[in-house]
């Protein structure tokens, strides 16, 4: 702990670089690769949509020791057609999602379960969403997307400048696209727990990049008229003085949403949380990612082409034009430098 922050120290004073503004094509080439595997992972594949979004059917079935196979083939023996979702919620409970269904499939699934786990039909949890109620789910969540961006543009280019907006909202949608690659590969259900994921992953991308902008302000603010370093020299200052914190707070708040994929989810098999903390652990990660690698980079490059930045890389790197030089007048070699010695006046009595 001690060395990293005395690392972190140094990275404040300047003492220590990285060079992320200069790195930025690596970072954009990484970037590029994500986002082409997540464009292959959603054509190929797709993103699997709960029954919340494009309707249908769900019977949950209590019985200690119930199982996904079990549970599978007793609902495919009835012959019903569709995709069939099996998953285990617990250890005692076993959920079965299917698309929709008429009134005589869904008794018919309701009795096959009953007697495969020998439970009263009376006591499976059974729910219907209709198509009109997926598809107002999923015009409300898009709504909500579209109104949180809105939102946090408008604020970003009051309270910083707008092309910390413009920057910020890239990394936003970089974020969303990865996550949602992830989720398709994966094959995890889009379930309104993930819309909520989604937009709380938005906020910590935003609140981790509003961050660094913080700093950014604060190096730039007389950046034209001291002439000590380039814009994009004072972005890379500013990203190394709040790489330390970023990684505490992205480690900090990684811990429990990773106890709650991997302990709650995978070993004690609630199969609810996964859906929330998958969406939250891949946003919490490439939020951290694109804070620091993504938005302040793009930040600079957009303020590397205004006028005014240019004139000023030119002063800071000597390119612009030369002050006179001082004019000195040229001494034979072997001729004494200095004043000439003058004839000593005798003083007249």
């Amino acid at each position: 702990m001690s060395k990293l922050s005395g690392l972190g120290g140094r990275l404040y004073r300047g003492e220590t670089s990285i060079d992320f503004i200069g790195r930025r094509r690596r970072w954009y080439a990484v970037s590029a690769l994500f986002i082409l595997l997540s464009i292959g992972a959603l054509s190929i594949q797709g993103l699997h949509l709960g029954i919340e979004f494009k309707g249908g059917s769900s019977f949950t079935v209590s019985k200690a020791g119930a199982s996904i196979e079990d549970a599978r083939s007793a609902v495919a023996a009835t012959g019903i057609p569709g995709e069939i979702i099996v998953q285990n919620i617990g250890t005692d409970k076993v959920r079965v999602q299917t698309g929709a269904l008429t009134s005589v499939e869904n008794n018919a699934v309701q009795d096959a379960l009953a007697a495969k786990f020998s439970v009263a039909v009376e006591s499976i949890d059974s729910q219907i969403i209709g198509p009109s109620w997926g598809k107002e789910i999923t015009r409300k969540a898009l709504y909500g997307l579209i109104g949180f961006l809105i939102v946090v543009v408008l604020y970003l280019a009051m309270a910083f400048e707008p092309k910390m907006a413009i920057a910020s909202i890239i990394a936003v949608v970089h974020d969303v696209f990865i996550t949602v690659g992830v989720y398709a590969l994966i094959g995890f259900d889009v379930t309104p727990a993930t819309v909520i994921g989604f937009l709380t992953i938005l906020g910590y991308s935003l609140y981790d990049t509003v961050v660094v902008f913080d700093r950014v302000r604060e190096n730039t603010r007389t950046i034209t008229a001291n002439s000590k370093s380039t814009y994009s020299q004072a972005v890379n200052l500013a990203v190394n003085q709040s790489l330390v914190r970023s990684f505490n707070t992205s480690f900090i708040a990684l811990l429990p949403v990773g106890s709650i994929l991997f302990v709650g989810a995978g070993l004690l098999g609630a199969g609810t949380l996964k859906d929330l903390s998958l969406a939250l652990f891949i946003g919490l990660a490439i939020g951290t990612y694109s804070s620091v690698f993504i938005a302040p980079p793009v930040l600079a490059q957009l303020r590397e082409k205004e006028p005014a930045m240019i004139a000023l890389a030119k002063r800071v790197n000597g390119r612009g034009t030369p002050a006179p030089a001082a004019v000195t007048a040229t001494v034979p070699t072997g001729e004494r430098r200095g004043p000439r010695n003058q004839p000593k006046r005798k003083n007249r009595k």
